[in-house]
């Protein structure tokens, strides 16, 4: 699961578009304009912005090539109504990660979403293993020691974000802005509960963050 950014005029297609993530387990914000667009990801960064060409006050090119310029790298799917290859070549070129034509089937789009992500945590392997640990990401499913662990869609996240960085500190502002409204200590506590006695431990680096144990 991540925190998705939805920039996106059309209330109708917002909306759908919203349920869609959030379905997938995913957080997601929206922005009807460009302007709250760079808002949003200068307070509350995301993992993946999805960007309408056709904004009322500026262009989704002008937000890409914004974004851009002020470092983020954040993957970007743009959606536009033109099938221009002018377009496509400029968005590209400005930085943007993907294209997707309207109108879009829905499961499309959510394989965009799923492979821009995977993209952008550098995890293509679909299974981790953590000493007793086991993480299937493809089938969202844990277990430690042949024990199923029954998890929550948060804790899931956070698993799945500890995992992917074993042995490194994952900083609270990084869960915050992937996982959001991270209450931090509840999830982690029962993350920890569930691993016990014999999973891998996470560890609390006081000022920094989490760090689950690689060995």
């Amino acid at each position: 699961m991540a925190r998705v950014l939805l920039v996106e005029d059309d209330p109708a297609l917002s909306r759908g578009i919203i349920a869609l993530l959030k379905a997938a387990g995913h957080a997601a914000d929206s922005a009807k304009d460009g302007e709250t667009a760079l808002y949003l990801m200068n307070s509350e960064p995301s993992s993946l912005v999805i960007l309408d060409i056709g904004l009322p006050d500026m262009s989704g090119f002008e937000v890409i090539k914004r974004l851009r310029a002020h470092g983020c790298k954040t993957p970007i799917l743009v959606l536009t109504a033109r099938d221009n290859i002018a377009d496509r070549v400029k968005g590209l070129d400005l930085g943007a990660d993907d294209y997707l034509l309207k109108p879009f089937n829905a499961s499309e789009l959510a394989a965009r979403v799923r492979a821009l992500l995977r993209r952008d945590h550098g995890d293509p392997s679909p299974v981790l293993v953590i000493g007793n640990l086991t993480i299937d990401r493809t089938h969202g499913t844990a277990e430690v020691a042949g024990r199923p662990l029954q998890l929550r869609r948060r804790e899931w996240a956070v698993l799945d974000r500890l995992t992917a960085k074993a042995g490194e500190v994952v900083s609270k502002e990084r869960l915050i802005a992937e996982v959001f409204s991270l209450d931090d200590e509840v999830h982690i506590a029962r993350l920890r509960r569930k691993l016990e006695p014999d999973g891998p431990a996470i560890k609390t680096m006081r000022g920094l963050g989490y760090m689950l144990q690689a060995s």
